[in-house]
């Protein structure tokens, strides 16, 4: 079985996916009246992340206490330098390069954390094979887009919808080229 390539992330209803100080704190502002186990459904069914250096830092210096992806093999894209971590590998490559060898070395799937300097790249190549989007009822205004200006149009197949609490999953494929 070949690996997938996948987004899954939230964004605000005007596209953004977090503020333009990279706060992400707008996603706590909805209630939970029922269980969503979308993320958990999801990340069982990964075994490859990859993520940009701003995102890797905001997840390990500000909203978690334990790196949350320990049990899959993290790829930070970055230039700078890092303290070493368990399970994850930094990379000066661009993001093309390293699911190409993710793809080579093993089966399972990749999940695209963020941000959309990693996402752009991968849309503009038609290389993420699964689009998962949380829509959240929230107008930012301005922000961080996740999808910045693109050369070309793409279209995708629509797969599935559905709605926990306040949000709104929409789930897409790419379409094969012809």
């Amino acid at each position: 079985m070949m690996s997938k390539v996948k987004l899954f992330i939230a964004i605000s209803l005007d596209g953004y996916i977090a503020t333009e100080s990279g706060s992400i704190e707008w996603l706590n502002h909805f209630p939970q009246d029922e269980v969503d186990d979308s993320y958990e459904t999801f990340y069982n069914s990964i075994g490859n992340v990859i993520m940009g250096s701003t995102t890797y830092r905001q997840i390990t210096e500000e909203l978690a206490d334990v790196y949350p992806y320990a049990d899959s093999k993290s790829y930070v894209l970055t230039s700078q330098t890092f303290k070493p971590a368990d399970g994850v590998t930094f990379v000066n490559k661009n993001v093309s390069d390293v699911v190409k060898d993710i793809k080579s070395d093993n089966d399972s799937d990749i999940w695209i954390v963020g941000g959309s300097s990693i996402v752009k790249p991968l849309v503009e190549n038609n290389e993420i094979d699964e689009y998962i989007i949380a829509i959240a009822p929230m107008l930012l205004g301005k922000g961080i887009p996740l999808f910045k200006h693109m050369n070309e149009s793409l279209t995708l197949n629509l797969i599935n919808t559905y709605r926990k609490n306040q949000l709104v999953y929409l789930s897409y494929e790419k379409k094969p080229l012809k």
